[in-house]
């Protein structure tokens, strides 16, 4: 079921959407917390986000840059705001669609669909230079998404370049000052626990994934990304 999350102050407005969407079978999520919107983003992991501009504390441009830098999830506009300038910057910002209020559902519903077979579905581009596929288990680098079976897992920038890495040099020692370079561009001024956080994560998303024990430790040396899930 694809996920949607719904970021719009008024009540009324966002009742009316989740309402309508859940009949289409989309799993919704309402923003609990104005502040914490790249953080609920990424626990929610959604499919796509519908965004409003006018937010408490920053506007809808701040948050749709915020879940740029982790995630190229389709970002819709729904606003009020209806000049050319609101539109550029909405997509200056990473939007791909806008949206303006007083909208027709069906129209939002039409955009919907729209952007999923593009992203997602029988419409979605060759992005076969993009594709890491290894036994069965496959990095999207241009979604984000990590699949195995029928499960598919949203990953951070970080944990897609983290995996990206590993990926590619499959069962071999993977050295920490190699993953540091390829993190982060000034490795010295990175905390070397911040290199174990993101590789706890990354393992808890394959874990997620049904896939345990395949980020091994090896002191001294680095890390290194085994076939655990081939049986």
């Amino acid at each position: 079921m694809m996920r949607i999350y719904i970021v719009e102050d008024d009540r009324k407005i966002r009742d009316i959407l989740k309402e309508f969407l859940i009949k289409y079978n989309y799993d919704i999520e309402i923003v609990k917390d104005f502040d914490k919107i790249q953080a609920e983003f990424k626990q929610y992991e959604p499919h796509l986000v519908l965004l409003d501009i006018n937010l408490p504390r920053f506007d809808g441009f701040y948050w749709c840059r915020k879940i740029r830098a982790i995630s190229n999830c389709p970002i819709i506009f729904i606003s009020a705001r209806d000049s050319g300038m609101d539109q550029v910057m909405a997509i200056e910002n990473g939007a791909d669609d806008y949206i303006t209020k007083p909208f027709q559902l069906e129209v939002v519903l039409a955009k919907i669909k729209s952007l999923l077979r593009r992203v997602y579905g029988e419409y979605r581009s060759d992005r076969s230079g993009s594709i890491i596929e290894v036994e069965g288990l496959t990095l999207d680098t241009s979604t984000f998404y990590l699949t195995y079976k029928e499960n598919t897992i949203l990953l951070t920038k970080k944990e897609v370049l983290l995996a990206q890495a590993l990926l590619a040099q499959m069962e071999q020692i993977v050295s920490r000052e190699y993953l540091l370079e390829k993190l982060w561009d000034d490795q010295d001024f990175v905390d070397d626990n911040t290199l174990s956080v993101n590789i706890t994560r990354l393992r808890k998303k394959l874990a997620d994934l049904q896939i345990t024990d395949a980020i091994t430790t090896i002191r001294g040396a680095g890390y290194k990304l085994e076939k655990t899930w081939v049986m």
